[in-house]
């Protein structure tokens, strides 16, 4: 080994070997820029989709993730994943590149590498699964953290999304860890919207037209109700008498709410109604003796 050897050694492959090294740090840099450009459009485009939209898309996007932290936490996350998966490709891309510029036999290697590749894949398939899983469900947006979802072995609220196992807590405060790739179906109850459906009963001698008057003022004044105006997409609706029985006449109220709120509007509704019901005199069904019938 002597200079002029090294020096000859650095001309022919040396240049090569930087060359490649400043390209892929080049393609690196570029990609995560590019990267990192799409997922500001991606939420400045959010942001302007919510703020055109009407009083229902602007209550819808809210409820969906739109207009929060959760859609821009999702796009952060999925511009991470694009990036560490970009950096991965482009080093892998580098490191046998060099080695064939010092001349390293990649046939062995690459041989080698497939069949490790094959064992790993059938040894940790379960895994692979869970992961590929993971993925689709955050490019997708399936669900996310403070959902409430059914995955068809727990129903409960989504505390943590990973790509091999999702956390959720039931109502009753047990946790459950649910692997990934054992998820064949999602309910998600906190996209969308949720409907209220309120049945008011009256006596059947009651006045069906003054009863659906009165229940109409009562939701005109629920909805312009500072408290729950953000709440209700639109509305509510009285659909009209739903049933008639001989004691007395159902009538029912429609109310389109955001998710998880149905319940809620449900018991303001239903306070509300029997307050106007009862100031105006209107008179429930009459009870039915013990043992008897009416």
């Amino acid at each position: 080994m002597t200079w002029q050897r090294v020096g000859d050694w650095l001309l022919a492959n040396g240049i090569p070997i930087l060359v490649t090294i400043c390209f892929a740090v080049l393609v690196r840099w570029l990609g995560l820029r590019a990267i990192s450009r799409i997922v500001q459009m991606m939420t400045s485009k959010s942001a302007a989709k919510v703020a055109d939209a009407g009083r229902a898309g602007r209550v819808l996007a809210q409820a969906t993730g739109l207009a929060s932290a959760r859609h821009t936490a999702r796009v952060t996350t999925l511009g991470s994943l694009l990036s560490s998966i970009l950096t991965f490709a482009i080093a892998l891309v580098t490191i046998l590149t060099v080695m064939a510029i010092i001349g390293l036999p990649l046939g062995p290697l690459l041989a080698s590498a497939g069949v490790g590749g094959l064992a790993l894949g059938f040894g940790a398939q379960t895994l692979v699964k869970d992961f590929l899983s993971g993925v689709f469900m955050i490019f997708e947006d399936q669900y996310g953290v403070g959902d409430v979802i059914d995955t068809g072995q727990a129903i409960g609220t989504v505390e943590d999304v990973g790509l091999r196992v999702t956390r959720l807590r039931d109502a009753n405060g047990v946790v459950w860890y649910v692997r990934n790739g054992e998820i064949l179906r999602i309910g998600n109850r906190s996209q969308g919207w949720s409907t209220a459906t309120i049945d008011t009963t009256v006596a059947y001698d009651e006045n069906a037209e003054t009863v659906i008057g009165l229940i109409r003022g009562v939701v005109q004044a629920f909805d312009t109700d500072p408290t729950w105006h953000e709440v209700l997409m639109e509305e509510p609706s009285v659909v009209g008498v739903e049933s008639v029985t001989g004691a007395g006449m159902t009538i029912r109220t429609l109310a389109k709410c955001v998710p998880n709120q149905n319940f809620a509007v449900q018991r303001e509704l239903r306070e509300r109604i029997k307050s106007a019901l009862d100031e105006a005199g209107i008179k429930a069904p009459a009870p039915v003796p013990f043992g008897g019938t009416r």
